[in-house]
């Protein structure tokens, strides 16, 4: 929603940003040991790897995702996470906001970012340099990881995760993402493509598409066509300010409940 003002304010007080989410903590580590989050990346880095899970419906088609329930969608394959975030990695509007933070995060576009569905969760995401060269992040999917080495930044701690046991995993599987039948990751790169508060229209409306799939009055395939809906229906203007940015989100969210009452189950 501001990640805009959140980098420009970054840049001005001087500060240090630590990226503590797996993905970006993983590309983070990626990076050569004297980045600092929000410089361009352009000189050295040819693209930027993001893994996603592909959430636990991966390879359905679209008629069985209609009759997804609040709990098939909350049942994460790999992670243990809650009822909202799950719903998301499902519909990989997670790896959109991923996306979309991974962007302000390392000062680069959508197009420079290319998402790897990778169900083993063990590579937690990558950098290729001009060189050709792929660095990689990996180890067991657990946030102990990320969180330690944010806390001991430069140096590195025990964290408490189990080692990696190659052998255990035998074989890593990367796929495509299928924007077809989800397309809520292609709904966020459009949104941060098209810039302004677009990004915080979408995250509104998402917010309330999901609560009313947990509570049953929506379909799960529903969610996106409601966030497309409200992308279409709301005003896109340059971000000003956050208080501006609260009042795009109360009417994103109007804007999202009135598309909701059309497709309302009875």
């Amino acid at each position: 929603m501001s990640g805009q003002l959140f980098t420009e304010e970054v840049s001005r007080s001087g500060a240090t940003l630590l990226p503590i989410d797996s993905e970006h903590n993983a590309i983070f580590q990626c990076l050569p040991g004297s980045y600092q989050c929000g410089q361009s990346l352009e000189r050295e880095v040819q693209r930027v790897l993001l893994t996603a899970s592909g959430g636990p419906f991966r390879g359905w088609s679209r008629d069985r995702l209609s009759t997804v329930t609040p709990e098939q969608a909350c049942a994460h394959p790999n992670w243990q996470m809650g009822s909202k975030i799950s719903v998301d990695s499902a519909t990989l509007m997670n790896k959109g906001l991923e996306l979309i933070e991974a962007c302000w995060l390392f000062d680069i576009s959508p197009k420079d970012i290319e998402v790897h569905v990778h169900p083993e969760s063990i590579v937690h995401s990558m950098v290729e340099y001009l060189d050709g060269s792929v660095i990689a992040q990996m180890g067991s999917p657990d946030m102990r990881t990320p969180i330690a080495y944010g806390l001991a930044w430069p140096e590195r701690i025990a964290s408490g995760a189990i080692s990696l046991d190659l052998f255990e995993v035998a074989q890593l599987n990367f796929e495509k993402p299928d924007l077809e039948n989800f397309p809520c990751l292609k709904l966020a790169q459009e949104a941060f493509d098209v810039g302004g508060t677009a990004c915080t229209v979408l995250n509104a409306a998402n917010e309330v598409a999901v609560a009313s799939f947990l509570k049953g009055n929506v379909s799960f395939t529903a969610i996106p066509d409601i966030i497309a809906s409200t992308l279409e229906d709301a005003s896109i203007a340059p971000i000003t300010s956050v208080n501006q940015i609260l009042s795009v989100d109360e009417e994103a969210r109007v804007i999202a409940q009135q598309q909701i009452m059309k497709k309302k189950r009875p």
